[in-house]
């Protein structure tokens, strides 16, 4: 094992080459339509002149191959992708006869019948027609639409109730930190060709993070040529935003480029419906570059460039008092990668990464009740090589990984208004810390199939050490079995997961310089969550045209990670409660394409316990006694609600016209709401009062309808122009997300409101 060099970019991904001749064997350049229903991927390629074409980051599963070239008999047929080793497939063409005719059944890749665990794909046609979204949150939205999924304030993602447990691998390389609005830059879904959302059955190159994987696969197919996008938006709460990519093949290189911007009124979860002090803009850029050396050798590099400029919406108290509180974010990337297929058995790959990171907050005089100043700052160099070697009905991955990363924190506060505070705190205070974080990981990995069996047995080794200093082994089991008579897939999938604790703030909120604040100081460090996921359920398709999904979990975690606010600042600490229970259900109906309709509905219940005591965070006096000694028992997860419901169906009017209805229900979150009922008052006004259960102890359920409309304003055989609109929220419920607690903040979702976007593709 400690020989291998990992493949974390290869997470069940494959490569197609396919060759189509003529019946005399030289190459055709035609048209290639390449479909997986099951993986959300439907792709029309041209071969060269030589009749060759590549398909990369194919997602393990079957394929069909359909052909209609002029003057041959059409073809349709299966592909299997099942290794990380390219897949070699040639088509030899035959003259056409005075009749034929080829029957195609999108039933054949509706359900995939050797997938080991369960996994939501979201493909290029989704993301095209999507709802549009605010500045910020336009990939958050995607995955939310997926079962387990929830929202806290401002974007947060919430995998099946984890909280900062969420891990994007971008284009092979892992991303472990909050990747919401308010702490780090965008990226556009719009940059973004498919998603693979994992949060059960998790292969074991995957660790840290562990509430859920989501992969995000940037870098489009290789067509020869210039090809790319642009996009123009815009629509309620001053919003506007413009994006551009584009591509271009030569003799195996590959250059491509992307740039978006956009600004917006509306950039976080206001906290009253006012919407005060909500200025947000965003931009990015990437280059990534591929060069293919020979059939076996491929290089590629990537640099993306990202930043935010927002400011922090105010409460009711605070706008009186002409608080203005400013926040941006910074972080520039760099990608290198190398595979090698060293036999038709066997491929190796190199990755390597620099990344740098900017975190900063300011506050002016009248800020209230406190004045704060925040500047976070992190450099990452990361690495991590693999081989994938295919052995008859096994396919083993075996690898290792290394992330340093250096954290820098400064922090400081002026209190202006003593009587939210302890008697006896400083007025003031300044905190500068660094550390390195250094991580590393082993893994192997084994996929095997055994006529209609399939089972993923996996194990990992990871080693943590900032605060703490600690080892672990985490196993992995997958089992399905396909009953092809009933086109139904059952599986059952056990994972043991390692979590390391979020880094924002952790070096301030351990610092022995805290006592100064208090004498009576919880000043304990946050270590790594430990835990077991549990799941079962199946895949069945209906009448070859619906898919259904359905899964029951239950999760065990130590040291359950969450984290602290301070007021109403935007500034979080990492907490740990001693451990947390959850469990649920989620179904899932997707109608690729029925006629002329398609959709999803999912549908997500979820029971989340947490027991105290809690470690952790920037807990001060009398909430320091609490959170150690007089808080005891169990309460509900700050994701705790029971029932959520999305759903979008789509509709095809005719040829270059569609349209789509949307709704999204939610029962209601658990508060903790330790003031009066004047003070939530005060703060909040009656509107969002009026929208909490006090009796309860939950936020009254919310409900969101929206409609889009799109049209193909221009298309031929090179250019292709599409406007969408969308209304969102038509029946202007006040949706309030969260009500201020002990851990968490206000938030509410956006009222009625509208967008338009014209898509050009080229």
């Amino acid at each position: 094992m400690l020989l291998a060099l990992p493949l974390f970019g290869q997470s069940n991904t494959g490569e197609l080459r396919l060759r189509v001749s003529d019946p005399q064997g030289l190459g055709v350049k035609t048209t290639v339509e390449l479909v997986s229903q099951a993986n959300a991927y439907h792709n029309t390629l041209v071969t060269d002149d030589a009749g060759v074409l590549v398909a990369r980051r194919l997602r393990y599963g079957l394929y069909r191959v359909e052909i209609h070239q002029s003057g041959f008999a059409d073809v349709s047929a299966s592909v299997e992708i099942r290794s990380a080793i390219p897949t070699e497939y040639s088509v030899r063409l035959s003259l056409a006869p005075v009749t034929a005719s080829v029957t195609v059944q999108d039933s054949d890749t509706l359900i995939d019948p050797y997938r080991a665990g369960s996994a939501n794909e979201i493909g290029a046609q989704t993301i095209q027609t999507r709802s549009t979204s605010l500045p910020g949150r336009s990939l958050q939205d995607l995955v939310n639409s997926q079962p387990g999924w929830l929202y806290e304030g401002n974007a947060v993602l919430h995998p099946r109730g984890s909280e900062y447990q969420t891990q994007f691998v971008v284009d092979g390389i892992p991303l472990t930190e909050n990747r919401s609005p308010s702490f780090g830059p965008e990226i556009e879904a719009d940059d973004v060709d498919s998603l693979n959302v994992y949060t059960a059955g998790i292969p074991a190159e995957f660790g840290r993070k562990m509430g859920g994987v989501i992969e995000v696969n940037t870098l489009k197919d290789t067509q020869a040529g210039l090809h790319g996008q642009t996009v123009l938006s815009g629509g309620s709460f001053d919003t506007a935003g413009a994006f551009a990519q584009g591509q271009y093949m030569w003799k195996g290189n590959t250059l491509g480029g992307s740039a978006a911007g956009s600004m917006t009124s509306h950039y976080l979860n206001p906290v009253v419906p006012e919407n005060y002090t909500n200025h947000g803009t965003t931009g990015d850029f990437s280059v990534n570059y591929e060069r293919d050396f020979t059939t076996r050798d491929r290089l590629g590099l990537i640099v993306r460039h990202g930043l935010s400029r927002y400011e922090i919406p105010n409460e009711q108290v605070q706008q009186a008092a002409g608080q203005r509180q400013d926040g941006n974010n910074f972080e520039t990337m760099g990608i290198v990668s190398y595979q090698h297929v060293f036999s038709s058995n066997a491929l190796g790959s190199l990755r390597g990464m620099v990344r740098d990171n900017s975190d900063d907050l300011t506050s002016n005089p009248e800020s209230t009740p406190v004045i704060v100043f925040l500047h976070n700052h992190f450099t990452e160099g990361y690495f991590n090589g693999s081989i994938s070697i295919h052995h008859g009905r096994q396919e083993f991955k075996a690898g290792v990984e290394s992330d340093t990363m250096f954290l820098r924190e400064n922090f400081s506060d002026i209190v202006t208004d003593p009587s939210q505070f302890d008697p006896g705190t400083p007025q003031t205070f300044t905190f500068t810390g660094n550390r390195p974080d250094l991580e590393q990981s082993a893994y192997v990995q084994d996929l095997i199939r055994l006529r209609n069996w399939t089972i993923s047995a996996g194990m990992r080794w990871d080693h943590y050490q900032l605060l703490v200093n600690q080892n672990a082994v985490s196993p992995r089991l997958s089992i399905a079995r396909y009953f092809p008579s009933a086109g139904l897939v059952i599986h059952a999938s056990y994972d043991r997961i390692f979590q390391t604790p979020s880094s924002d703030n952790i070096l301030l909120s351990s610092s022995a310089q805290v006592i100064s604040l208090n004498p009576s100081v919880l000043r304990l460090p946050v270590e790594p969550s430990h835990g077991n996921y549990f799941e079962v359920g199946g895949t069945k398709s209906f009448f070859g045209q619906l898919r259904f999904d359905a899964n029951y979990f239950r999760r065990y975690v130590n040291n359950y990670a969450d984290d602290d606010q301070i007021l109403s600042t935007a500034v979080s600490f990492p907490i740990a409660f001693e451990k947390a229970v959850i469990y649920g259900a989620e179904a899932k109906v997707e109608i690729p394409k029925w006629g002329r309709f398609s959709g999803l509905a999912s549908y997500s219940y979820i029971v989340g316990n947490s027991w105290f005591p809690v470690t952790g965070g920037l807990f001060l006096g009398d909430d320091a006694t609490d959170a150690t000694t007089q808080l005891t028992g169990h309460f509900p997860d700050s994701q705790d609600q029971r029932n959520s419901l999305r759903a979008r169906v789509r509709y095809q009017l005719i040829s270059r016209m569609w349209i789509a209805g949307s709704a999204e229900y939610g029962s209601g979150l658990p508060f903790d709401f330790t003031g009066t009922y004047q003070e939530a008052l005060a703060q909040y006004g009656q509107a969002v009062v009026d929208r909490i259960n006090f009796d309860r102890g939950r936020v009254k359920p919310s409900l969101a309808v929206g409609a889009s409309v799109g049209a193909d304003v221009w298309k031929n055989d090179k250019v292709s122009m599409r406007l969408q609109a969308d209304l969102l929220n038509i029946n202007n419920r006040l949706n309030v997300i969260d009500f201020g607690g002990l851990f968490s903040g206000n938030a509410i979702a956006p009222p009625r409101s509208y967008a338009l976007r014209l898509q050009t593709s080229f």
